[in-house]
């Protein structure tokens, strides 16, 4: 037979809720202290504690906490996978842009570059686009090719995207007030090269097909009457 389960009662049960029956002295001579003091030289008897381990030194400084907030960086345990391009996105072809600066500019596709990012370019003698990172999501890819063989870009890369930040020097009292022109930062020369490199043989080769310079010059844009939806790209 399975143990009868025993209710516990208090000795001093509650009148109500926090007021006892007994007063604190009778249940003193209740639970039988009285005896126990009497016992041990009229003290209670004190056990000394166990002596602790020692604590190691990285556990001791965690119970302590810094009066101001430390930030420390977070651990990235995440592996990047590299951007899947889309596979009607090849060398040399035509892309119409949707979002940002150039949106409705169709540009010439050159490669994928490390980072995900398409490198396109108008060409920039063209239709005034440059050199340019751009998201595949923001793109769509046309059926017009070009053949861009003859393009080299074997130093074109994420790093040469990358921005130089400069130190700007602190102005004094009297530089300050006075009403100066801020010079604008013009490109490198490094740059306007490389982009003349890449344009070149893109612009022989858009000149050579007729009316080709004419489409990647105009801007894309829906006008009245017009479905996306049956569009044909």
């Amino acid at each position: 037979m399975a143990a009868r389960k025993v209710a516990r009662t208090s000795r001093n049960p509650d009148l109500i809720r926090g007021i006892g029956k007994y007063s604190r002295s009778k249940m003193y001579h209740k639970r039988g202290l009285w005896a126990i003091k009497a016992k041990n030289g009229g003290a209670f008897p004190r056990h000394d504690p166990k002596p602790k381990a020692p604590e190691q030194p990285d556990k001791a400084l965690n119970k302590y906490y810094p009066a101001e907030d430390v930030k420390k960086p977070l651990v990235n345990k995440r592996k990047p996978k590299p951007t899947k391009l889309r596979a009607n996105i090849t060398p040399g072809t035509v892309l119409i842009i949707l979002a940002g600066r150039f949106k409705g500019k169709r540009v010439v596709f050159l490669k994928q570059l490390p980072s995900g990012l398409l490198l396109v370019t108008g060409p920039f003698k063209i239709n005034g686009v440059p050199l340019r990172r751009v998201n595949q999501s923001y793109v769509i890819a046309t059926s017009t090719k070009i053949d861009i063989s003859g393009a080299d870009l074997a130093k074109l890369d994420d790093k040469f995207f990358a921005k130089t930040i400069e130190k700007k020097k602190k102005k004094g009292e009297g530089e300050f007030f006075e009403a100066q022109k801020e010079e604008k930062t013009s490109l490198p020369q490094e740059k306007k090269d490389e982009q003349k490199n890449v344009d070149g043989p893109l612009i022989k080769a858009i000149e050579a097909v007729p009316d080709l310079k004419a489409y990647i010059s105009s801007r894309f844009s829906l006008k009245a009457g017009m479905k996306p939806h049956e569009l044909v790209f």
